[in-house]
């Protein structure tokens, strides 16, 4: 695997890659009702289940589902993308494990569990190759605009590479905590101000959700998806009485800008109203990253968020088996220690 693709201008070109295809060739607004039907789908799904289900995992598998099918296309089969949950878990799962790679060891399950998705993926890429052979005019997918806008040197990018992207620049889902906060008021509004003759959601509805918004934020302040930012110093930098020397390597841990009393007022408490005209400066709210490395994809996650949010909070209702039952800390932010065992209820 390239290592200049990790990190330095190979992750500034994954950046334009990325960035181009969410917002140039296929605007958010076309996804939103193929994203609103695999999470009304799921839904419907898990509250048809008679055996409580693990909420916390289930929502991690459907952010996985509405982005791996962005990606790789709507026509990939569902079984293949709940394989690859599996192995991108598994990944994820062992990150920050001691690297010993002997049977029984965390990191081996990791290694065995990326030779996976990269089978996985190079299957997906072939059967998209074969297809579009047979048919050039056949639908074009985010993972099609990024093989063919090429590499700084304007040639195509190979299957190692396109695997790179989603294996390594895939983020986890944030998605499984915000239900807990929201309120309907907004959403059925909303629903009331909708034409008789319009069907499904649409982007201009999802930018009037002032109060929605506001619930994202806040629990991207409570809930940082990574562990921290890499960066280096480019300069000797004076810091706090700390000196900082050129070329050190500094760790920024997000949960503590995001708990800092100092920007954020009683920040332990869950605040939306915290958000109202407030504009945190430059480096007080990091949950997406800072500068050239901030994540390409926020935009994208904070719509998949809102769907999610939406069809749930007008149609279902949660009931927990274990309210208030341990939470987990590390490796990034707090998460249910039992990954949250409920019952999805339909209530319309």
């Amino acid at each position: 695997m390239p290592s200049d693709y990790i990190s330095g201008s190979g992750h500034k070109q994954f950046y334009r890659l990325t960035t181009s295809s969410l917002t140039r060739n296929k605007p958010l607004s076309l996804h939103v009702g193929s994203v609103e039907e695999i999470v009304t789908n799921a839904l419907e799904e898990c509250s048809k289940m008679k055996e409580p289900i693990l909420f916390f995992h289930e929502m991690n598998k459907i952010a996985f589902k509405v982005i791996m099918t962005m990606f790789l296309g709507y026509a990939t089969n569902d079984t293949v993308i709940a394989s690859m949950e599996k192995s991108y878990t598994d990944l994820f799962s062992g990150l920050f494990c001691t690297p010993i790679n002997i049977p029984g060891f965390a990191y081996h399950k990791v290694v065995k569990a990326r030779k996976k998705q990269v089978k996985e993926i190079q299957g997906v890429l072939g059967e998209k190759r074969e297809r579009k052979r047979n048919d050039p005019n056949s639908k074009i997918d985010l993972i099609d605009v990024i093989r063919e806008a090429g590499d700084s040197k304007g040639e195509k990018l190979d299957e190692e590479y396109i695997i790179i992207i989603l294996v390594i620049h895939h983020g986890r889902a944030s998605s499984s905590w915000f239900f807990i906060f929201l309120l309907q008021e907004e959403q059925e509004k909303i629903m009331k101000r909708r034409p008789s003759s319009q069907k499904g959601l649409t982007l201009s509805e999802i930018k009037q959700m002032k109060y929605l918004s506001k619930v994202i934020d806040e629990t991207l302040r409570r809930r940082t998806n990574v562990f921290a930012l890499f960066r280096e110093a480019k300069n000797d930098t004076h810091l706090n009485g700390y000196f900082i020397p050129k070329g050190w390597k500094v760790l920024v841990w997000q949960s503590a800008v995001h708990m800092d009393s100092e920007i954020y007022p009683n920040p332990k408490e869950f605040l939306p109203s915290r958000w109202d005209g407030f504009k945190p400066k430059v480096g007080a709210f990091l949950p997406f990253g800072a500068g050239s490395s901030t994540c390409p994809g926020a935009d994208l996650a904070k719509l998949v968020i809102s769907i999610f949010l939406h069809c749930f909070t007008l149609n279902y209702k949660l009931e927990q088996l274990n309210p208030g039952g341990p939470v987990n800390y590390l490796p990034c932010s707090p998460d249910p220690a039992d990954n949250c065992p409920a019952r999805i209820i339909k209530i319309h």
